[in-house]
């Protein structure tokens, strides 16, 4: 991995200056890479605390360009920042922030100056990560639905002591879930369209990983966590 020179500049920003989620728009809505002191991904986390983070200089950007790596503090991200504007302008794929007088990218990969720790890699087992793993499909019908007409089934019944895993549970519609009732999808005549398997990465990150914007972490895999 090579390294260009650090720009560190160390002017700040007085208070004023500072992002508000009130000026920032969406762009603070989007996500950042966390990678420890050795460059491993470690978390996934909005921009609003990634900025946090450069403000307080626990964190650097790491911004990859033709194979290289450079690193930056907040201002130096800044000065690069107004300097893309003048010359290149924003691109679609690009998420920008405004502030009371300036505008700045939303860097995709930070890297945290003293946290060394190791990443922890297991898919948090949760409601929403499985409607993602299952695409908002229900795994009887087949059908797409958005989230209030979506629930949970146990394949194998809980009352029948089906267990509480990626294996045993999937995404169903509404209908569908009142069909099966306490039965097994044999039982009810419903078949599954795909087995239920436990995915190897947080399927959140693997939707975001499909998007041309969060492209560059692909530098940083092949493990990456679940999001905070």
């Amino acid at each position: 991995m090579t390294k260009a020179a650090s720009t560190n500049s160390k002017r700040h920003l007085p208070e004023k200056e500072r992002i508000s989620n009130q000026s920032a728009g969406l762009g603070i809505q989007s996500s950042v890479l966390v990678l420890n002191r050795n460059f491993q991904s470690v978390h996934v986390i909005s921009a609003r605390r990634a900025f946090c983070l450069l403000f307080k200089e626990l964190a650097e950007v790491i911004h990859v360009e033709d194979g290289h790596y450079y690193t930056y503090d907040f201002s130096g991200w800044l000065e690069l920042s107004q300097l893309k504007l003048e010359v290149d302008g924003k691109q679609e794929h690009e998420d920008w922030i405004q502030a009371v007088s300036f505008e700045i990218q939303v860097p995709r990969v930070i890297r945290l100056r003293t946290y060394d720790r190791q990443p922890q890699n297991a898919v948090k087992f949760n409601r929403r990560n499985i409607f993602l793993r299952d695409e908002h499909r229900c795994q009887y019908c087949g059908n797409h639905y958005s989230t209030p007409r979506l629930s949970l089934d146990h394949v194998m019944p809980k009352s029948r002591g089906g267990p509480d895993t990626w294996e045993n549970i999937v995404c169903a519609c509404l209908q569908c879930n009142v069909d099966k009732g306490g039965r097994t999808p044999d039982e009810a005549g419903m078949n599954l369209i795909r087995e239920p398997v436990k995915p190897k990465r947080s399927p959140l990150l693997t939707r975001q990983l499909s998007q041309r914007k969060y492209a560059v972490w692909q530098n940083f895999l092949p493990n990456l966590p679940e999001q905070e």
